[in-house]
């Protein structure tokens, strides 16, 4: 029961029955004769000592009056002597203990103690040396058990003296903190003081405000920003030391623990205090509200805001919002403190999830999402280490990722799992996923991800539950807002690498379509640059961490993740040079860091047996170099064909780029700093043009170029020595990566300015990047040759590739190496009955690649020749007796000797089946190509007796089937391969041919023999009987065999109109594998510029593509090459009279090709169709810059007849193939005027005509009969209807986004990317015959909106080979192989002058023999870096990203309204004249007939050399064309 005062008092006791206090000495004075200090005190500790005995119930409390009265005198309760002070209060409590509950004092009595005890006692108590400590302890000991304190309550006005209370208290347990001597507060003093607190809070019917703020303030001293913006040294504007915030807070504060504990003990009561205190906090900042913007003066959008009508409601001001969120940050707190507290606090958080105002609605989410964590007001733990260069790597078995954080304020705490304890509010809170605002949904993203990494704070959370936030997680990756994207990132860089591959991981991994992971990579090719720069090194992060147990094997993580480098490399088809910037990035500091191992050679054991599962896998090895490959290797092996082929590529730029870097040092020492004594113009315009040239690659070019010019200017000496360590082939790994360091410091101590220097040191960085021998480096050389020996951890396969292709590549990496390379070899020869290993033939290509280049540096000992000829005469597979005569030719000193018994050897006793045939048929086609001066005539017929007699013309497996069976086998059997060397064999007879004047004699029957290939579908056998799978491997050879002839510019010409209007048709082969290996092969040499621009129009034929791979792969192929084309001729306009109209000319080749294809017909429907090919040649080409020229190529064919057939006589009427004609051409136009309407582009008439290939096409004689054909149209009345409706369709068809409709936010269903329609397949029809012309030229009028049959508008799928196309069939042509010249065709169809390809910068000063002219044309003077992959197989894919597709279409219905100008011209005939009264461009001036030179080819070889080209040809002959799928 608690004390009452005196005057309450009515009970009496009996005093002779209880004992009373026996002090009776003086303690109060008169004024002017004071006590002495000594005596007082004194007389006090014998008063405090002798009431401590007494207990409350056993003493006469009548004796204690006096005593009372005289230690409430003011003279003690003032003194100046704190010992007096100290001791008056311990007998003061001593008194209240002992008369309880009726205290001898009156009200004020009572507060004059209290006041004592509050302003003098327990401040005291903060200093633990005080000589009265022991009494001040005692003091509050007393106030607490006996709860003396609660008579506050009972006191007028006490709620200054409550909040005083609670004020020092804290002060002094926050003090205690501070105390640095090693004597902190004793416990009993907490333990006393939060007691005496409770006890206040229990019995106060209403704590003082002040009182709950001061409570509430402890909870915040988790948090740094709080307690550093309280005040201190270095703590202005709350700004926390860095090196503070990394200390680790081992125990919670004393003031944090009492506040807890006090919420804990009366969690009603405060859970009533904190509620009060909320909405206070909520009214307050509502009523500093901002004002209302008025409806007409909002804007459309908001910056960082969703652009809602909300955004612009009334709501809190800065100081309101900043307000409510240091009470939300107090409310997390809370939770993990004491969520008790918060059970009325939760519904009124619930409701601000439904606020209007979008700042209350993102507050309360964010808090419900770090409430459910449990993480507090100190904000997330630190992020889980993930480093890539970390060895040995992360392994899922190391106890280092199930340590928990030792941070005690940080580490994520819930008492009570929150979606059991409040279901309503959890299932609110994750209905924010379909907030309308981003920021809202991207602060939800950060909060379910914080969920998943905490699993719900400790609590835990259920597998359904975990499973329904990871797919979440997934939908919010691809959310439309770019926000909601980085947020869900972001959120998935904060996983381990553990709950990466057991939470994240479950929903499937890279691969697997709809998987947080496969989503996530999405996110690398997103259209926002933003997010991509956020998802990439994120993505390339986790496989780097992860790569340790790649490399031990770990199915689950292999799975998982090895795709990533694929998802990341594969980013470069986006063809946007920031993309490429950061994947070089990404590549050397995420999936290969520099610094990685970041270990010393010859490390000594790792100690303290702390590394296991994976850890002492990759402990095993301290070599860093062998470390490192094997990690080149690991990324390598999991690539697919297209990153593969981006990482070939780009290692490929080192050697390349190399000479120019070279030049640009040299100009820069030239430069001098800008000081020169002579030439300084030139010198001056050399730099700028190589600088030019450079800024080219980047994507902010201006600021690159600027940075180049300060690098110029700076004339550091010792950087551009930096520089050529990386770039030279001797240099090694180690080397090369200090260059870069001590470049990159040198830059930031010469440059002045820190902007300035970033920027130049980014600049350089990425240009480093590309120069640097950092993969290609001889330090990994010996690693990866020991790895093709020891095929450890399967990489033999992998080692073998990237040998071959560093010694194809960069051959000079491999000068220290290759006699080892030539030992093996000699080791590993085969003989008639021993193979040789099967990595032979990798370690022989690299073997000839650097003995073409560098020939003496081979063996010439006799073992290393007779090891050679083992190899040309059994070495197995039959490409290694190839390679091995390579070598022979390339580096021995009697090579006439050699080839002459090479040949005898392979022709003695040849027969099908025999030992080592196939190598020797590849022997002989070696030597006809590389030696046919050293084999007589004699030896010459034997072999190609062998090759047509032996080989080509027997069947010794006739096939069952029927006669037209066609069809792709995955294997080649071995008469297959005998057959393709034959082939090879008569190829490269006529290929070495160096007699101009006889080579169309002599390559006649070769010519007969391929053409009879590709028209009779690879059948060679009179009686029909080739097997299926032989016929379709013979046909795509037969038509690469013709375009590596037709590179030869001699054997170019031999290519007539129709021998090229039947290879053409190979494109349409009905075998996906055919078309698309034919593809990859005219692609290839079309961009080394090696076939004349004839091929161009071939591209165009996969306008039908049934597979939608091969199509984007095509599409993305001819845009890129039009771009190229197009920035060339924007620079010619400049510069020169010259135009580049390559691209533009073909549409003219195009309507002849079309004239004589197999599937023409002239009646309304199949023209629709047809018109297809010019949809799709428009789609590629035309822009609103080009389209009149190609409006004027296509109208000038009806002023033509056709000459391919034959030459028609000057006055003989025009043949069924000249009506072809003008039914495209007319075709054509309407086309292209109906693509001008729908993009509001204008044609206007050009001056001047447009000659066309005489090989083509001859001239009309007659002038009436020119204008009666111009002036008649040829096309059937509903065709044009039809190609409007088509184009419409086939345009929006092509959008982007077409077939995607975005849902509601947060629906994943509503995010996935929806293919397309895929556009018809042409019927097909038998092979053989062609389609007759029908007796009428027109069909009756077909409806308007169903242009084509219901058969052509649908394609679910691929179709089988038999229901493909027509086009598959054969068709006979002339055999008359001598044509005049294409390439003069070529130049008659420029208009101002003759076109001619990308010329190399003359400005370059790089040594004629280093340099590339590939990298002149494609890669530095047109900067496309896509190209520099279309230079290996130009295999471009489509874009999965958006980025470079973005045509402009129409939907249907809402074609652009037409004026009554444009509506007159749509409806007029489309054989408008030249002369029509379009206005015409005044810049242009009447063409000269000029003739340029050919594109840049090199001419016919007298020898043709064993280049790279060719072995890798004839390598992709062997094998399977690449998947586009």
């Amino acid at each position: 029961m608690a004390p009452r005062t005196a005057a309450a008092a009515t009970e009496v006791e009996e005093s002779h029955s209880m004992p009373g206090l026996q002090f009776n000495q003086p303690l109060s004075w008169r004024a002017g004769k004071p006590i002495a200090v000594a005596d007082l005190l004194r007389r006090l500790q014998a008063l405090s000592k002798e009431m401590q005995g007494m207990d409350q119930e056993q003493n006469e409390r009548e004796s204690f009056t006096k005593v009372a009265k005289e230690l409430v005198n003011p003279n003690l309760l003032t003194h100046k002597d704190k010992g007096v002070k100290a001791l008056t209060a311990c007998c003061l409590v001593d008194i209240l203990r002992i008369c309880a509950p009726d205290a001898p004092f009156t009200g004020q009595q009572l507060r004059d103690i209290f006041n004592l005890i509050i302003t003098q006692i327990l401040p005291a108590l903060a200093d633990p040396s005080h000589a009265y400590n022991h009494q001040h302890i005692y003091v509050l000991n007393s106030l607490a058990v006996v709860k003396s304190i609660i008579l506050l309550a009972d006191l007028p006005t006490a709620d200054t003296l409550i909040t005083n209370v609670f004020k020092i208290c804290f002060d002094v347990l926050a003090s205690s903190a501070k105390i640095s001597d090693g004597e902190g507060l004793q416990r009993n003093v907490e333990s006393d003081m939060t007691a005496m607190l409770v006890c206040l809070v229990d019995e106060t019917p209403a704590l003082p405000s002040d009182a709950v703020d001061i409570i509430v303030a402890q909870f915040l001293r988790t948090d740094p920003k709080a307690v550093s913006g309280s005040g201190g040294k270095n703590k202005k504007n709350g700004i926390v030391d860095e090196k503070q915030s990394t200390l680790v807070l081992r125990q919670l504060p004393p003031a944090y623990n009492m506040a807890k504990y006090i919420c804990v003990a009366c969690p009603e009561n405060m859970a009533r205090y904190f509620s009060q205190y909320f909405n206070d906090i909520v009214i307050d900042a509502s009523q500093k509200s901002t004002y209302k913007v008025p409806s007409k003066y909002k804007k459309r959008h908001s910056d960082g805001v969703d652009d809602s009508d909300d955004d612009h409601t009334g709501g809190p001001n800065e100081e309101g919002i900043s307000d409510l969120r240091k009470v939300h940050g107090l409310l997390r707190e809370l939770w993990r403190a004491c969520p008790g507290v918060l059970q009325n606090v939760i519904p009124q958080l619930e409701a601000e999830l439904s606020a209007e105002n979008i700042q209350l609605r993102l507050l309360a989410t964010e808090t419900f999402g770090d409430i459910i964590s449990g993480i507090g007001a100190a904000g997330p733990p630190a992020p889980p280490n993930m480093n890539p260069a970390a060895y040995p790597s992360n392994a899922l078995a190391d106890p280092s990722e199930n340590t928990t954080s030792l941070n005690l304020v940080t580490k994520p705490s819930s008492p009570q799992p929150f979606p059991s304890t409040h279901p309503q509010a959890y299932a609110n809170y994750l209905g924010r996923r379909l907030d309308k605002s981003p920021l809202v949904r991207a602060a939800w993203t950060t909060g379910i991800g914080r969920i998943l990494t905490t699993s719900a704070g400790g609590a835990g959370l259920s597998q359904q539950e975990e499973d329904r936030l990871i797919a979440d997680l997934g939908r919010t990756l691809g959310d439309s807002d770019d926000k909601v994207r980085i947020a869900a990132v972001r959120v998935v860089s904060n996983f381990s690498f553990r709950d990466i591959i057991h939470k994240l991981g479950r929903s499937g991994g890279v691969d697997e379509s709809g998987s947080v992971l496969a989503t996530l990579a999405e996110r690398v090719k997103d259209l926002k640059q933003p997010v991509r720069a956020e998802a990439m090194p994120v993505l390339a992060r986790i496989w780097g961490v992860a790569v340790g147990e790649i490399s031990a094997g770990n199915e689950q993580v292999c799975a998982l993740l090895k795709g990533i480098p694929s998802k990341v490399l594969n980013t470069h088809y986006t063809n946007d040079l920031e993309v490429m910037a950061l994947l070089d990035h990404i590549f050397f500091e995420q999936l290969l860091p520099l610094n990685y191992p970041p270990i010393k050679a010859k490390n000594p054991k790792m100690t303290n047996g702390s590394s296991q599962g994976a850890k002492e896998s990759q402990g095993e090895t301290t070599d860093p170099d062998k470390i490192r490959t094997e990690r080149i290797l690991l990324l390598v092996r999991d690539l697919d064909e297209r990153a593969k082929k981006v990482f070939y590529i780009n290692q490929s730029r080192p050697p390349k780029l190399a000479p120019y870097v070279t030049a640009f040092l040299e100009r820069c020492e030239e430069y001098n700093g800008g000081v020169m004594d002579q030439n300084e113009a030139q010198i001056k315009e050399h730099l700028t043009k190589l600088i030019q040239t450079f800024a080219g690659r980047f994507a902010n070019s201006q600021q690159a170029s600027a940075d180049l010019w300060k690098f110029a200017k700076m004339h550091d000496r010792r950087s551009y020595q930096l520089i050529r360590f990386c770039m030279k082939p001797d240099t090694d790994y180690r080397t090369v990566i200090r260059a870069i360091r001590e470049l990159t410091k040198r830059i930031v101590e010469i440059s002045p300015s820190t902007t300035a220097s970033n920027s130049l040191v980014e600049t350089l960085t990425s240009l480093l990047y590309q120069i640097s021998l950092i993969v290609y480096n001889k330090s990994h050389v010996p690693a990866i040759m020991e790895y093709t020996r020891t095929d450890d951890k399967s990489l033999a396969a992998t080692a073998h590739e990237l040998l071959r292709q560093i010694s194809s590549q960069t051959p000079e990496v491999l000068k220290a190496h290759v006699q080892a390379i030539c030992k093996t070899l000699q080791d590993e020869a085969p003989t008639a009955k021993k193979a040789n290993d099967a990595g032979a033939v990798d370690n022989l290509k690299a073997c000839a690649s650097f003995a073409s280049k560098y020939p003496k540096e081979i063996p010439q000992d006799p073992k290393f020749r007779q090891a050679m000829r083992s190899f040309a005469l059994h070495g197995s597979p039959a490409e290694a007796a190839k390679y091995a005569v390579s070598v022979i030719w390339a580096a021995s000193e009697k090579k006439e000797l050699l080839v002459r018994d090479l040949v005898q050897q392979c022709l003695k006793g040849f027969q099908y089946g025999g030992e080592g045939f196939l190598s020797r048929l590849a022997t002989l086609s070696q030597l006809m190509l590389l030696a046919p001066n050293e084999i007589d005539q004699d030896s010459t017929d034997a072999i190609l007796e062998v090759a047509i007699g032996q080989i080509l013309t027997q069947v010794r497996e006739p096939s069952k089937k029927a006669a037209d069976a066609y069809e792709w086998s995955s294997s080649i059997d071995t008469e297959a391969l005998a057959k393709i060397w034959a082939l090879k064999i008569l190829v490269n007879h006529i290929r070495s041919h160096d007699d101009a004047k006889s080579l169309p004699a002599v390559a006649a029957p070769q010519y007969r023999l391929l053409s009879n290939l590709i028209e009779q579908q690879g059948e060679l056998s009179s009686a029909r009987d080739t097997p299926p799978s032989h016929k379709s491997r013979l046909r795509l050879l037969a038509a690469r065999l013709y375009l590596k002839l037709c590179t030869q510019k001699p054997h170019e010409a031999l290519l007539t109109a129709s021998a090229f209007n039947a290879l053409a048709v190979v494109a349409q082969d009905s075998i996906r594998e055919v078309r698309a290996g034919f593809l990859q092969r005219l692609k290839k040499y079309l961009h080394h510029q090696k076939l004349s621009q004839r091929f161009y129009t071939i591209p165009f034929l996969f306008a039908f593509e049934p597979s939608d791979q091969v199509r984007s792969d095509v599409t993305t192929w001819i845009k890129s090459r039009a771009a190229i084309f197009s920035n060339t001729r924007s620079q010619q306009m400049g510069s020169s009279s010259k135009v580049n109209t390559v691209m533009e000319s073909v549409i003219a080749r195009l309507i002849s090709l079309l004239a004589h294809h197999p599937d023409y017909a002239s009646d309304a429907e199949d023209l629709v169709d047809l018109s297809r090919y010019i949809i799709f040649y428009l789609q590629n080409v035309a822009t609103e810059d080009n389209l009149s020229m190609i409006y004027h190529i296509a109208q000038r064919v009806k002023a033509c007849r056709d000459a391919v057939t034959a030459t028609p006589a000057p006055d003989a009427p025009p043949t069924e193939a000249d009506d072809r004609l003008y039914h495209l051409s007319d075709l054509a136009q309407i086309t292209i005027r109906k693509y001008e309407d729908i993009h509001n582009w204008t044609i206007q008439t050009l001056p001047g005509k447009v000659r066309l290939p005489s090989s083509l096409f001859s001239e009309i004689k007659s002038h009436s009969e020119a204008q009666r054909i111009a002036e008649h149209n040829y096309l059937p009345e509903d065709v044009d209807a039809g190609v409007e409706h088509l184009l419409k369709a086939t345009l929006r068809a092509s959008r982007p986004g077409h077939g995607k409709k975005r849902k509601s936010e947060g629906d994943s269903e509503g995010r996935d990317v929806k293919k397309a329609r895929a556009l018809p397949v042409r019927k097909a029809a038998g092979t053989g015959t062609t389609k007759e012309k029908k007796a009428t030229p027109k069909k009756a009028a077909m409806k308007t909106k169903t242009p084509t049959k219901a058969r052509k508008t649908t394609e679910p799928k691929e179709p089988d080979s038999g229901e493909r196309r027509r086009s598959g069939r054969a068709k006979p042509v002339e055999k008359n192989y001598v044509e005049r010249d294409s390439e003069e065709d070529d130049e008659e169809m420029y208009m101002d002058a003759a076109a001619e390809e990308p010329e190399t910068n003359s400005e370059v000063d790089a040594p004629a023999d280093d340099s590339d002219p590939e990298i002149d044309k494609d890669e530095v003077t047109t900067n496309r870096g896509p190209d520099e992959v279309e230079g290996e197989e130009e295999s471009d894919k489509e874009k999965e990203s958006e980025v470079e597709e973005k045509e402009e279409e129409v939907e249907e219905g809402s074609a652009p309204k037409t004026t009554p100008i444009a509506a007159s011209r749509s409806k007029r005939k489309t054989t408008a004249s030249p002369q029509s009264k379009t206005k015409a461009r005044p810049t242009k001036s009447k063409p000269k007939a000029t003739r340029s030179k050919a594109p840049t080819r090199g001419k016919a070889k007298q020898v043709p050399s064993d280049d790279d080209d060719d072995d890798d040809d004839d390598d992709e002959e062997l094998s399977d064309p690449p998947d586009s799928e």
